[in-house]
């Protein structure tokens, strides 16, 4: 197996302009071997799907400020009036408490859950389920692990830590970006902006 090493300079071309880049660069060199991502393919997916999730490393917090018509239409089933959607539009806590309640082992509306456990980090953990598991994983508490998700190290390892979980690195091998989408976001949002992340960074770090 390769022990790929990625440089800085070739971090300051995958995430142009960037004014923490010392900072993501520390963390990955220490967090992408503990998981196998230390191959060329392996880390220009890594980085890639990274990117597109997170503005280019820039957004590490979930964004719900959704105004009420954009909430009527992203969450129809939590928000099927217009009445309900002005109810909750703008207000970040009470829309990621509706829409996350009773959901991915959180508790139900009232619980507060869906706000404490909203998307943090590089590929963004939702959900008191995952939370704990990747808490679980790193022998800490559940408090311990929010504060965690609000550091560059701890955006990097809950990505890589979501990135071994769900196999990721064996898709990698194989470059099929279509369907390592699938297994982070569900869906297929954001493929082409992927692609072109991953293609540039197979450029950079295999030229």
């Amino acid at each position: 197996m390769s022990n790929f090493i990625l440089t800085k300079e070739q971090l300051a071309q995958l995430l142009p302009g960037n004014p923490y880049l010392d900072h993501w660069y520390h963390a990955l060199e220490q967090a992408l071997p503990d998981y196998d991502i230390n191959t060329p393919q392996r880390v220009a997916a890594f980085i890639a799907q990274c990117a597109h999730e997170s503005g280019g490393f820039m957004v590490l917090k979930e964004n719900l400020n959704y105004k009420a018509a954009s909430l009527r239409k992203v969450f129809p089933k939590y928000f099927p009036t217009d009445e309900l959607a002005e109810q909750y539009a703008h207000n970040q806590e009470a829309i990621a408490n509706r829409v996350y309640g009773n959901r991915m082992g959180n508790g139900d509306e009232h619980s507060g859950d869906g706000y404490s456990y909203c998307g943090r980090g590089l590929i963004q953990l939702t959900g008191h389920d995952n939370y704990k598991a990747f808490a679980d994983s790193l022998s800490s508490s559940m408090e311990e692990i929010v504060e965690f998700l609000q550091t560059f190290e701890g955006c990097v390892q809950s990505a890589c830590w979501f990135w071994e979980t769900n196999d990721l690195n064996t898709l990698a091998d194989s470059g099929d970006i279509k369907a390592m989408t699938k297994r982070i976001n569900g869906g297929y949002i954001g493929l082409e902006d992927r692609i072109k992340h991953y293609e540039h960074a197979l450029e950079v770090l295999c030229g």
